[in-house]
């Protein structure tokens, strides 16, 4: 694996790279341009990211771990089995994006708009989606266990199958959700109801 640590790279346009097997720790990127570019088992390791550009990249089996991404754009792109955790989003544009699977525990995506958004199968374990707009998103077995849910948004959003264990649902607008019969308990035990 090829490895770089504690480096800086600033308005480079790497768009349409192929990187495989990189590993990036601890460094910064600013005005970068990664559109269309492919990621393949590559790791970002406590890095930090402004105003770069991954529009319609493909990030496969790719860690980006405990970093800071600011005013990101990820118009079209593609998540397939990555490793997010403890990485926070902050003013990032996210839509329209697609997660297949993958581990996004401890990921902050604090007011962010994920509106429409299939997170197939994800785990988003304790994740911070405070002030979310979560509206019409597909979380079909998703693991939201302690998710941080205060403010969000989850209208006509479909949760069968995820996992709410542990999550505050008595401030969250569910109006049109999709949920089964074992959320239902969660929901009405959420307000006070005795289930059972």
């Amino acid at each position: 694996m090829n490895r770089r640590a504690n480096e800086r790279f600033s308005g480079e346009d790497w768009a349409l790279a192929e990187e495989e097997r990189v590993h990036y720790v601890d460094c910064v990127f600013h005005d970068v341009d990664w559109s269309e570019s492919t990621f393949t088992a590559c790791t970002f390791e406590r890095c930090e990211f402004g105003n770069v550009k991954f529009n319609a990249a493909t990030f496969e089996r790719t860690a980006i771990l405990q970093s800071t991404l600011r005013r990101c754009s990820f118009f079209d792109a593609r998540f397939v089995e990555c490793k997010l955790t403890g990485t926070s989003f902050e003013d990032c544009e996210l839509r329209p994006l697609t997660v297949d699977g993958g581990d996004w525990g401890f990921v902050s995506l604090r007011g962010q708009k994920l509106a429409g958004i299939r997170f197939g199968a994800i785990r988003l374990r304790e994740a911070d989606l405070t002030g979310a707009d979560l509206s019409k998103t597909d979380l079909r077995g998703a693991d939201l266990s302690n998710v941080r849910l205060k403010d969000a948004v989850l209208k006509g959003s479909d949760l069968r199958g995820a996992d709410l264990d542990g999550a505050p649902l008595r401030d969250v607008d569910v109006t049109g959700a999709r949920i089964d019969l074992a959320q239902a308990a969660h929901f009405a035990r959420a307000y006070g109801a005795i289930v059972g």
